[in-house]
């Protein structure tokens, strides 16, 4: 009875999941197009996982590192608290090669086979994956009597790069490594790390950057960030991996278990580690709001306190999205996501070709559970009656 339910859980899944184009196949891998929006599955051992991106999205890569790491690497800025002046792949390139030795083997390992499917430098892949540590957003978790059902919704902002073109590269990355937690990774094109996700254990994290940048010896934050996607199960467990890091500069991050309708805030550097729980006063929060977790800065974050203390008690996905518009979204505003972490719903919004911010963007919405049903047909096959 247990598979016969299993199975047409998995069918009810993949049939309510938007119509999808199959553009191609890699190995384990493959590439559809959902309702406008690219969607990579990738799955099995890092070099695999790594190559299956490469090797599909080989143009998009290419692109994204000739622009990222070639065209605006080029750039030249000054070195942080000095007078000196470098390019900004070679700070790039430099801050890499410092935190190597804090990258898991196997990171570096998907680096690799990300450069060889796209037949790029292995150099040029990891000084664009390295190019995150530089973000910086909003965030929220509601939960508990601030929803209308009193489930988790988690937002999340990202304010960067709209004037670099990373919205060219648009891109959800659905993992499935081999002996870790399926993950959905809201992304681009090239890069593997993540700055917003949710796993299959109901487990979601956004993250927003700080200051303190002369503090890089340390696991790179992106990095981190995929760690609790891939090994997190609830939120103690999430936590844990953030406090014991080592962890770098100053990020500030939301975290939510959909499973156990719970959710907190982070604010951390390489030696300081806080956490804020729903409701909690913190000195740079100074608005706190019960069974919510809720991270800005200056105007942004008290018109952010502001929305929801008018719609408290009646948040769904739909009034969540609009928590995420303009102004507590920037000019910059490159990608949105909600997430629902219990269900495995999520919905995503890019910046428009010509950098028109994404919360003024379509909302594409997918489900994490469903989309790996489509990854492992040999699992329906294996739950038939």
């Amino acid at each position: 009875m247990q598979r016969l339910l299993a199975f047409f859980a998995i069918v009810l899944l993949a049939a309510s999941a938007p119509a999808a184009e199959i553009l191609g196949r890699e190995g384990k891998g493959f590439l559809q197009r959902i309702d406008g929006l690219l969607v990579l599955h990738v799955r099995g051992t890092p070099y695999e996982m790594g190559f299956q991106h490469g090797k599909l999205l080989a143009d998009q890569v290419r692109a994204l590192v000739a622009t990222m790491v070639h065209q605006e690497g080029g750039r030249e800025i000054a070195l942080p608290g000095t007078s000196l002046r470098t390019t900004v792949k070679d700070l790039v390139r430099a801050l890499f090669e410092a935190q190597r030795p804090y990258y898991r083997a196997r990171f570096l390992e998907e680096l690799k086979g990300l450069a060889d499917g796209a037949g790029l430098p292995e150099n040029d892949i990891c000084t664009a994956n390295h190019i995150p540590e530089l973000f910086h957003c909003s965030g929220f978790a509601l939960m508990g009597a601030a929803t209308a059902d009193g489930e988790v919704l988690h937002g999340r902002v990202l304010d960067y790069g709209t004037d670099q073109k990373l919205q060219d590269h648009a891109l959800i990355i659905i993992a499935a490594p081999d002996g870790r937690h399926a993950f959905a990774n809201v992304s681009f094109a090239g890069f593997i790390g993540s700055v917003t996700g949710l796993n299959a254990k109901g487990i979601a994290v956004g993250e927003m950057g700080g200051g303190g940048q002369l503090f890089w010896a340390g696991e790179p934050m992106s990095f981190l960030v995929r760690r609790v996607l891939e090994e997190a199960a609830d939120l103690d467990a999430a936590l844990e991996i953030f406090r014991r890091g080592p962890r770098t500069c100053e990020y500030y991050y939301v975290v939510s278990d959909g499973n156990a309708r719970r959710g907190a805030g982070l604010a951390t550097t390489w030696q300081d580690f806080v956490v804020i729980d729903p409701g909690e006063f913190h000195p740079r929060l100074p608005e706190p709001i019960k069974d919510c977790v809720l991270m800005s800065a200056d105007k942004r974050y008290t018109e952010l306190a502001a929305r929801v203390r008018a719609g408290f008690g009646s948040f769904d996905a739909e009034k969540a999205i609009r928590l995420m518009d303009a102004p507590v979204a920037m000019k910059s505003n490159l990608h949105n996501a909600l997430m629902k972490p219990k269900t495995g719903d999520f919905w995503a919004a890019y910046a428009a070709p010509g950098g028109r911010a994404a919360w003024n963007q379509k909302y594409v919405h997918l489900n994490l559970k469903a989309l790996l049903a489509q990854a492992a047909p040999e699992t329906a096959e294996a739950a038939r009656p």
